[in-house]
């Protein structure tokens, strides 16, 4: 088991509120986000951005039982014309840390129902390393869920001109004169009966001036 870093601003020491159910502490915590805190490449908080955090912790028989808020600013990108969106987000989060000797979920589970425990509950069984605890998966989970899958700078966006690029919710009467491909053969034709009436025209001029010259 790697050793949680006491440095990082994440992991809470919950050595002064001690094992006797129902002890209980609050902190207020104001911090830099940490990278990777949204949903890649759609929206997320800033890395290093100020997060506000407000924790209750409470000694349980299982372990610490963590309850809060968080307050970050939120950048992303509008899905349907590309501009720049910008929001504040204020979550909450509950998860429960067991101590590091306590069963699988906690007691009275019986052997055989924990026996039926896949590798994906043993990956959200949240555990103590001594006294500390990292905030950082539970955070990352709450903010995630929070967050639009689909972030759009209004919600009538018009989106871009397929044709242009122009951002339609700036100028909704933009539009583009399309020609009726129906039409397009038509018109060579009519060009190409326009080339030759010209030329029989210009034929018989021609042939009237060798006739005036003759005479």
């Amino acid at each position: 088991m790697n050793r949680l870093d006491h440095r990082d601003p994440l992991v809470f020491d919950t050595h002064e509120l001690g094992r006797r159910p129902g002890s209980l502490r609050k902190v207020t915590r104001t911090l830099e986000a940490p990278e990777g805190l949204g949903i890649i490449d759609v929206i997320g908080v800033p890395e290093k951005s100020e997060i506000a955090l407000e924790l209750r912790l409470e000694s349980v028989v299982e372990g610490v039982l963590v309850t809060g808020t968080a307050e970050a600013r939120v950048e992303g990108e509008c899905v349907r014309c590309l501009e720049p969106v910008e929001d504040e987000i204020d979550v909450e989060f509950q998860e429960l840390f067991y101590y590091p000797e306590s069963d699988e979920k906690g007691r009275g589970r019986s052997t055989a129902a924990a026996d039926e425990l896949d590798e994906d509950d043993e990956e959200e069984t949240y555990r103590l390393e001594g006294d500390y605890f990292d905030l950082q998966p539970v955070l990352r989970d709450a903010v995630v869920l929070a967050l639009p899958l689909q972030p759009v700078c209004q919600e009538d966006c018009l989106g871009l001109c397929s044709e242009c690029g122009a951002r339609l919710s700036d100028d909704p009467d933009h539009h583009h004169e399309a020609a009726d491909p129906r039409w397009a053969a038509l018109q060579g034709l009519s060009a190409a009966h326009g080339d030759e009436g010209d030329g029989i025209k210009t034929s018989d001029a021609r042939e009237g001036t060798a006739e005036n010259q003759e005479k």
